[in-house]
């Protein structure tokens, strides 16, 4: 694991990793932007239009709701920026096979831009279902102090897991080795997961979490396979 990082953090300089980098760090940041802009909206219309308590209390309530987006936004980030880098996540994985496993790159089929828009969608209403139905028990802990943290950190580490490696395995298996990849793999993909949480949590890496988890993706999944260039 320690290996794959810091190949993963070497290659960080590439110029596909930057390509992706600016791609999924603007979309993140755009999408993130329209939900602060549709918060706003809807906070002014509602407290404006609909309860008639004139612009001056609408306005508030925008500014309000704009402020409240900061915080949704930096509990959806993980969700989106996953997501999103699962659109681009083809460009770092061939990255990392170009380098270090080339002939994984010669047998390797690009993922489909459709295949890859339904893992994305299905990656973020899993994280956000999965999180939902885990909000009582976050709710709950929060008396603990660190209880609702180290919930949200496994649940997490577990999805993120599954994501970066479908990621990668998506390249070489069809859809129906999948089940048994994940099955074959679940060990590995949750600490592969947790080291992807924690990195998502420290403040300014995030940016680049997704792109270091999906490298280490790559080579954790090359590294278990039986090729002739397992190794960098």
């Amino acid at each position: 694991m320690i290996e794959s990082f810091l190949l993963s953090v070497g290659q960080l300089g590439d110029r596909a990793f930057l390509r992706v980098l600016a791609k999924s760090l603007t979309l993140t940041l755009v999408l993130l932007a329209a939900l602060a802009a549709v918060l706003a909206w809807a906070a002014h219309w509602l407290t404006a239009d609909f309860l008639l308590l004139g612009d001056d209390a609408g306005t508030l309530a925008a500014v309000a709701a704009a402020i409240a987006a900061i915080g949704i936004a930096w509990l959806l980030f993980r969700i989106v920026a996953i997501a999103v880098i699962g659109l681009f996540a083809d460009e770092v994985v061939e990255a990392v096979e170009a380098k270090h496993y080339p002939s994984a790159l010669a047998t390797a089929r690009p993922v489909p831009i459709g295949r890859s828009l339904r893992m994305s969608a299905t990656s973020a209403l899993r994280a956000l279902a999965v999180n939902l139905f885990f909000l009582p028990l976050y709710l709950v802990l929060l008396a603990t102090g660190i209880g609702t943290a180290a919930v949200f950190f496994v649940v997490n580490g577990w999805l993120l897991g599954r994501d970066l490696s479908d990621m990668v395995a998506a390249r070489h298996l069809p859809p129906s080795a999948m089940r048994a990849e994940r099955s074959a793999t679940g060990g590995r993909r949750f600490v592969l997961g947790l080291a992807g949480t924690g990195l998502l949590l420290v403040p300014f890496v995030n940016f680049v979490a997704p792109l270091i988890g999906a490298a280490m993706a790559t080579h954790r999944f090359h590294r278990r396979r039986p090729r002739g260039d397992g190794h960098a």
